[in-house]
C-alpha cells in the first residue's frame, strides 16, 4: 500500500546554472512544467526529490548538505519514489506523470565531493516528470500516488 507524503520544499531554477530559488509555492503548466523554471518542455519538467532517499545521501557523505544542491524542484517526505515510472504522483492539486529517474551528472560532483556517487543507487537523484494539468503547487501540500 502507497503511503501519504507532504511536500516540504519547493525550488525553481531561473536560468541553467544558476542558484535554485526557495519558493513557498509554484504554478504547472500541462506540458510545459514550472513557470519560470529554466527546465521547460520536454520528459524533465518537474524532478522530485524524497526527504528518506537523501538522509541516505548525507549517511554516506557523512555529513549534512543542502538539499537545493540536488537541484530538484520538489522535496517530498513519505512517498517513495524508487521504481516509479508510469505512475502519477498527486502534489496538491497537481498531477505529475514520472518518466523516470533523475540520474547524478558531473554538476553534483562539483557541488560536494562524494555526492555523485552517494546519490546512484536506489532512485535517490529523483525522479523527473511531466505535468498533466494545470495546478498551483504549495509547500505543504499532501503527496499521493494516484
Amino acid at each position: 500500500m502507497d503511503s501519504t507524503g507532504t511536500l516540504r520544499n519547493l525550488w525553481i531554477k531561473p536560468a541553467m546554472g544558476a542558484a535554485m530559488e526557495a519558493v513557498d509555492s509554484m504554478s504547472v503548466v500541462a506540458g510545459e512544467g514550472i513557470v519560470g523554471n529554466a527546465d521547460r518542455g520536454g520528459d524533465r519538467q518537474v524532478t522530485i526529490l524524497a526527504t528518506e532517499r537523501w538522509a541516505d545521501v548525507e549517511a554516506d557523505l557523512g555529513r549534512s548538505v543542502e538539499p537545493s544542491t540536488r537541484r530538484a524542484n520538489l522535496f517530498v517526505e513519505g512517498v517513495e519514489l524508487a521504481d516509479s515510472s508510469g505512475r502519477v504522483l498527486r502534489v496538491g492539486d497537481a498531477r505529475i506523470e514520472i518518466r523516470g529517474e533523475t540520474r547524478p551528472c558531473h554538476l553534483m560532483e562539483a557541488a560536494v565531493d562524494g555526492l555523485r556517487g552517494a546519490l546512484d543507487p536506489d532512485w535517490r537523484g529523483g525522479a523527473y516528470g511531466v505535468a498533466l494539468g494545470d495546478a498551483v503547487i504549495n509547500v505543504g501540500d499532501v503527496v499521493a500516488w494516484e
